[in-house]
């Protein structure tokens, strides 16, 4: 028999106004339209109660939506409970046999898909390999650490070959350095089979690394969806600007416009940048912290309240007229004193207009 190998059959998936709701009218999920394309990974980002989680387990038919439509590929599986829905998910706690050896964990699931046993041994092994445990076969759970744990539920969803592999917070229960070494396996392995992933998260950092397309959510509904750099650089409003990384959200007057540029004023400190439709009057202004200039000649007038250093960066709490902001700089052999008077100015491009929400 040739040796097994595993295969990505990858399907889009699309929710078009799936809505759910639990009893005493607690609306868990509202009205989303989603469409992910094959072989993309897409995360659900959020804080907690946004309902990130619940829509991915009404894609994996784990909750029944209370109306709208759910499409694996070309069929409908709305009213399909889990065990007829081609997907396969791993969840946050692994959710591994104890009793199993880790070959044993792996195998699981193949043991009802109609193989032989020979090729149930090749396909756990295949899987096994794709995560770099080929020679942990033999293993209990126990005798893992965390990591191991959780690549051993990565390859058991795997082998399964599911036409939408399903990710519920997999790395929260990892260190920070074990999160990105199996987030970067989990990207590598989604890649390399090209598989439709739907990840859960409620880590920025995380869901910027790993993902083709970043759906927001907040209220149970999408606030905005795109890319990574579309998202940290061009956020819709303020709640997005401030939880996809960090962000300064400062008070501005949108002066004048013209065409798609604005003019804006922030403590006399003028800035032209684009108008993204709005028009004269009060604004807010979301700037991420590596987008601001220390020591300008024009600029906010402010003073270092704060001076951190982190290794690789200063870290600087600026005092202003209107609050205080966020500064990193990179220039960590002169840093500046607490008490420094000083102009902060704006870097070339970053700084963008947003709704205030």
């Amino acid at each position: 028999m040739a040796q097994a190998r595993i295969v990505g059959k990858a399907a889009p998936v699309s929710l078009r106004q799936v809505t759910k709701i639990f009893s005493g009218d607690v609306i868990a999920v509202d009205n989303v339209d989603l469409n992910i394309a094959t072989g993309k990974l897409v995360t659900l980002l959020g804080p907690s109660g946004c309902g990130k989680t619940t829509t991915l387990r009404i894609i994996a038919g784990l909750e029944m939506a209370t109306s709208g439509t759910i499409l694996i590929g070309n069929q409908d599986v709305t009213n399909l409970p889990a065990t007829d829905r081609d997907v396969a998910m791993v969840f946050q706690s692994y959710a591994l046999f104890p009793h199993m050896n880790v070959m044993e964990n792996v195998s699981y699931g193949l043991k009802f898909s109609g193989y032989q046993k020979d090729e149930v041994r090749e396909r756990a092994l295949a899987g096994l390999n794709l995560v770099g445990l080929r020679d942990f076969g033999s293993r209990l759970p126990s005798e893992l650490s965390g990591g191991q744990q959780q690549r051993v539920a990565v390859a058991r969803a795997l082998v399964l070959e599911p036409q939408v592999l399903l990710f519920d917070e997999p790395l929260s229960n990892l260190d920070a350095k074990l999160r990105r070494q199996v987030r970067e396996d989990i990207r590598s392995i989604q890649r390399e089979l090209g598989l439709t992933v739907v990840y859960v998260t409620h880590d920025q950092e995380e869901a910027l690394a790993v993902s083709d397309e970043i759906v927001v959510m907040r209220n149970a509904a999408v606030a905005q969806m795109g890319t990574p750099r579309e998202l940290y650089d061009s956020p819709i409003d303020s709640f997005v600007a401030d939880f996809i990384g960090e962000a300064n959200l400062i008070p501005c007057e949108i002066q004048r416009t013209r065409g798609n540029r604005a003019t804006i004023a922030v403590d006399g400190y003028e800035y032209e940048l684009p108008a993204r439709g709005m028009q004269p009057g009060d604004a807010t202004l979301a700037v991420r912290p590596s987008r601001l200039v220390l020591g300008q000649e024009a600029g906010i007038d402010g003073c270092i309240a704060k001076a951190t250093y982190v290794g690789v960066r200063m870290e600087y709490t600026v005092e202003t007229s209107f609050g205080s902001i966020f500064v990193v700089h990179d220039d960590v052999n002169t840093p500046l004193e607490v008490g420094h008077r000083l102009k902060v100015g704006f870097a070339s491009s970053g700084p963008v207009l947003v709704n205030r929400v």
